[in-house]
């Protein structure tokens, strides 16, 4: 049996979704903490059980018979999340799990001034002292791109700090190739680096976004102080703000410009680019 965790968020949904493609829905389960949100599943024969990373007793139970565990990061920024997720790695162990496979990041690497990368660096090397075969999906960057670039569709400017290349990455092509590879027969140990094929600059997407809609984008650099008082002015708690600086820091520090090609080997055809991305938001 695969048990994915998060099944009622964005990822871990939609991973469930593809799975039932590929195998019947009584070989998966899903833990989640609310098990009422979990009951289209259910109906469809999934098995649902209620399951947090808090509640260590409980995980284990709701990855009873488990052969692989899909464990998807937690996104609180006030909780220990290193420590929630040894909590859950050890539950899948003491269930039994053959292989625990965890949603890291795509640049989770020393040096990153991202504040999650030390997260998923921390919880991966938990994963290679666990003692089962592990997998960490480092996933390109795949949250919505008005939140990186900003209101520019309002605008016509895309006004944030300086940046640098990031392979931005659809959300759905991760959520089917993390099934593939849940369902698959190739082994995958250790890291891998889920990206679309191309990294991108604001200043691409600038020029992307003029063409898509006939008139210009303009791409401003904004100090990064600057940034932030402006993200303060709009409501934005300053943590917040800060901590979204660090993204754009990194990225122009390089540490997201890597693209890999193993998510379009695993779907067998070309992920969906920024280009594609942005023209379905304007759809939209």
């Amino acid at each position: 049996m695969i048990v994915v965790t998060g099944a009622t968020g964005g990822l871990g949904g939609a991973t469930v979704e593809h799975l039932l493609q590929r195998v019947p829905a009584d070989q998966i389960g899903v833990s989640v903490r609310e098990v009422a949100k979990a009951q289209h599943l259910a109906d469809r024969g999934v098995r649902v059980r209620q399951g947090s990373y808090e509640e260590p007793a409980v995980l284990r139970g709701s990855f009873a018979g488990a052969d692989q565990v899909l464990l998807v990061s937690g996104n609180d920024p006030t909780a220990d999340l290193v420590h929630l997720h040894r909590n859950a790695i050890d539950a899948a162990v003491a269930a039994g799990a053959r292989r625990i496979l965890y949603t890291s990041q795509h640049g989770a690497i020393p040096g990153n001034p991202y504040p999650a990368s030390d997260i998923h660096r921390a919880t991966e090397a938990i994963l290679a002292d666990c003692g089962v075969a592990w997998t960490a999906l480092r996933n390109g960057a795949y949250g919505p791109l008005d939140q990186v670039l900003g209101p520019w569709r309002r605008t016509g400017e895309i006004a944030q700090p300086a940046d640098g290349p990031v392979p931005y990455t659809d959300r759905d092509d991760v959520a089917e190739a993390v099934a593939v590879i849940l369902t698959g027969d190739r082994s995958f140990e250790g890291p891998v680096t889920l990206t679309a094929p191309t990294a991108v600059t604001f200043d691409d997407l600038a020029t992307i976004a003029s063409d898509l809609t006939g008139r210009t984008v303009k791409r401003t650099v904004l100090d990064d102080e600057q940034w932030v008082a402006d993200q303060l002015m709009t409501g934005v708690p300053e943590r917040a703000a800060r901590f979204m600086l660090t993204w754009y820091q990194a990225s122009r520090a390089g540490y997201f410009a890597e693209a890999d090609p193993l998510l379009a080997q695993l779907l067998g055809r070309e992920p969906r680019s920024a280009a594609d991305r942005l023209a379905a938001d304007i759809a939209a």
